[in-house]
């Protein structure tokens, strides 16, 4: 295990050794700034929670040391949400994508602080991590909330949310398996029904074949409040594969 030093983090290695790396990222690696307390996390606890980036499929069930469903979050932020919802969940299994170390650090204090041991954390592109890492139907669920909506029209080519991406997502989610999004910007939701509406594999769980209520389950993220502030609205999606 390579062990997640201050060097380490400022630079973010994890995103920058993964052979075929694609010309278009659907996020943008900032750099911010560790806090004391992060950057002891990453020296400490990455060992213990961080899953190191690797060009071949994972045993999730030897990483975990027991057997139980994925359930397979895309940029987790600070990890408030993951670390509540994995705590809800103890008998499944969490893995957690955030490719900005100050996030990384604060998720590896609230895993610890809880005692969980059904979390683990990768710091690398989630397209990589899913065509690499992941095994083909091996996910119960993938959970996408509030990614990057890249509102202006000339950089819709960089959100992830794309009829390739539910390709990938068709390949390693289980029968039954669950795609849960959710996002603040309303053009974006509608782009994301229209794509997932448009797989012939996926099925929307809607009553009304569009969006659902926020799940109790779900908490409100960092980025669902600042949505809400400004005066967005909130929509969730959640598609079933068939």
């Amino acid at each position: 295990m390579v062990l997640f030093s201050k060097r380490m983090a400022d630079s973010n290695p994890f995103s920058e050794r993964k052979p075929g790396r694609r010309p278009i990222r659907s996020f943008v690696l900032r750099q911010g700034r560790l806090t004391s307390a992060q950057t002891r996390a990453l020296e400490t606890l990455w060992p213990l929670y961080g899953v190191d980036w690797q060009a071949q499929l994972v045993d999730w069930e030897e990483v975990f040391g027991r057997p139980g469903e994925l359930v397979f979050e895309i940029g987790f932020g600070n990890g408030d949400a993951l670390v509540h919802m994995a705590a809800l969940e103890p008998e499944r299994n969490f893995i957690g994508i955030e490719v900005h170390p100050p996030g990384v650090g604060a998720a590896l204090q609230k895993i610890e602080k809880q005692g969980l041991q059904n979390v683990r954390l990768v710091c690398v592109d989630a397209i990589d991590v899913l065509e690499q890492m992941i095994a083909d139907q091996s996910l119960s669920e993938l959970r996408l909330y509030f990614p990057d909506p890249w509102p202006k029209k000339r950089h819709h080519k960089r959100r992830i949310v794309q009829p390739a991406f539910l390709d990938l997502l068709a390949r390693k989610l289980a029968i039954g398996g669950r795609l849960h999004m959710a996002t603040d910007w309303q053009e974006y939701a509608e782009s994301m029904l229209a794509v997932a509406q448009a797989h012939s594999v996926f099925s929307n769980l809607s009553a009304s074949m569009d969006y659902i209520k926020r799940p109790d389950w779900r908490p409100e993220t960092h980025f669902e409040r600042r949505g809400l502030r400004l005066g967005h609205g909130v929509w969730d999606l959640i598609f079933v594969r068939k």
